[in-house]
């Protein structure tokens, strides 16, 4: 009896350590992960989004080997979108509603890793090196000398951005200023996106077996326009465009050449994206059709930017995905794909990790959302205040998209897949269809807390550099203290 239950024991037990013990896609074992963030590039300025003013060959055999999301939200402007991808939260539970500058415009404001949890020191924690070169801007290194430790980089070589009273950190391209593993200082003769490249590269030439996230929040392609070290001459606004998204692409090459090099290609997922469309003073063309910049607006030039996630043999070639993807995802699914506990019982993101390995077409998604635009927080009393109780926000699904006012009401509803260029209203419309997807965004809205966050840190002490009352726009009006708008 016993010796004809073995075999059927022995059967079940190895099944049982089959379910315990998941493959190495969903533990993460071995992965390693780089996330790029290009600053200010909408789709019109990528090739194989339909580019026709430039190519982008290395962003294009990126998407060749892996996946090119289509319907993909980010936040309108720089410092919601960049807490929000560290976060994992939507700017309302977060609070960076509205850009803030923090080493410019003071405020004792900081993105402050205590009160807001940040995804790579979850990572860090599971046993990857976590490194990070770039674009920073929402700490002031002078005060916060260990503020990329804190957010979970054991590595870092960082534009902080420009600290008032420090007139040369304002550059990050020619002779750039860098706050790099504890010391600033320039770099003359330096070109500063190289700096950060060269920066990751040695880092990659150097790694062991253990495995690593690598963040490359890229300065390109945001103002001031400049020429760049390929194309010195370029002389005019749209020429030195041009040859600064040509420059993002050579960086891009540049680092899946030193993952290849090193063999790690295949064991490396990379995630290409942006913080948000271009420049509202830049015009591209897709299809015969001119596409001006949507940075700061709500519009779909604004928010819905390229998202391409490629690891040759994991992540299935060739695949452009209709799949509903927004900002706060990126975290969740990173953390899935390492297997890694995401320590954020407050993150409104959704793993898209089946996506990724193609076991699924969709996302558990219903709706995908990006709010803010404009600088419309203030210094007061209290600290950096949102100057609206509630921020106006865009909800759409793959075929419709509302946008709700200050009010929390409805102000306009189009159809994406048929009016593209949101011409016509359907607010008022009776189509069964439209009533649906009113009623999943209104049930949507209804869950949202009443009142926006506003940016939660412990108050850094003033400091004489500072301007006080801080005033980083025009907006601000009624001066210091202030209140905000009901």
């Amino acid at each position: 009896m016993k010796t004809t239950l073995l075999p059927i024991i022995r059967f079940f037990a190895l099944l049982a350590i089959i379910q315990l013990a998941p493959p190495k896609w969903v533990t993460g074992e071995d992965f390693n992960f780089l996330l790029i963030m290009v600053d200010d590039l909408g789709k019109e300025w990528i090739s194989c989004y339909g580019s026709e003013d430039v190519k982008t060959p290395h962003i294009d055999e990126l998407a060749a080997e892996g996946m090119r999301f289509t319907n993909y939200y980010c936040m309108p402007q720089c410092t919601p979108s960049r807490v929000t991808l560290l976060t994992g939260q939507y700017p309302f539970r977060h609070g960076w509603v509205n850009h803030w500058d923090v080493p410019r415009w003071g405020g004792g404001c900081s993105f402050d890793p205590e009160k807001n949890p940040s995804f790579p020191k979850s990572l860090r924690e599971a046993g990857w090196k976590t490194v990070v070169a770039g674009k920073w801007q929402i700490d002031d290194f002078r005060q916060e000398p260990k503020a990329m430790q804190q957010a979970g980089f054991d590595h870092y070589c960082m534009w902080t951005g420009y600290e008032t009273g420090n007139p040369k950190s304002g550059k990050r391209y020619q002779d750039p200023y860098i706050f790099c593993d504890g010391k600033s200082s320039s770099r003359p003769g330096k070109f500063g996106p190289d700096v950060f490249a060269d920066y990751l590269v040695d880092f990659i030439d150097q790694a062991d077996n253990q495995p690593f996230f690598m963040y490359f929040p890229m300065v390109l392609t945001h103002d001031p326009l400049v020429a760049t070290p390929a194309e010195p001459k370029a002389n005019t606004k749209l020429a030195k465009h041009k040859a600064m998204v040509r420059y993002t692409d050579e960086l891009v090459g540049r680092l899946l050449d030193a993952l290849e090099k090193n063999h790690l290609r295949k064991k490396t997922i990379v995630i290409f994206t942006t913080d948000n469309g271009s420049s509202q003073r830049i015009t591209g063309h897709i299809n015969g059709e001119a596409i001006r910049g949507g940075k700061s607006k709500t519009s779909e030039q604004g928010i819905c930017v390229p998202l391409i996630a490629s690891c040759p043999g994991t992540i299935p070639s060739g695949v452009v995905s209709q799949a509903l993807v927004d900002l706060t995802d990126l975290s969740t699914t990173l953390c899935d794909l390492a297997g890694v506990p995401w320590k954020n019982s407050n993150r409104d993101g959704h793993s898209f990790q089946p996506v990724l390995r193609g076991a699924a077409v969709d996302t558990s998604r219903e709706w995908i959302m990006a709010m803010g635009g404009g600088n419309h927080a203030k210094l007061t009393t209290a600290g950096v205040e949102n100057q609206y109780w509630f921020r106006d926000r865009v909800l759409r699904n793959k075929h419709y998209k509302i946008y709700i006012g200050s009010d929390r009401k409805p102000q306009k509803l189009v159809h994406l897949a048929n009016d593209p260029n949101e011409m016509e209203d359907l607010l008022a419309s009776k189509d069964p269809e439209v009533n649906t997807a009113r009623r999943i965004f209104r049930n949507a809205v209804e869950q949202m807390p009443k009142q926006d966050a506003d940016p939660k840190y412990s108050p850094l002490s003033q400091r004489p550099w500072y301007l006080q009352p801080t005033t980083p726009s025009q907006v601000w009006k009624d001066g210091f203290p202030g209140n905000r708008l009901p």
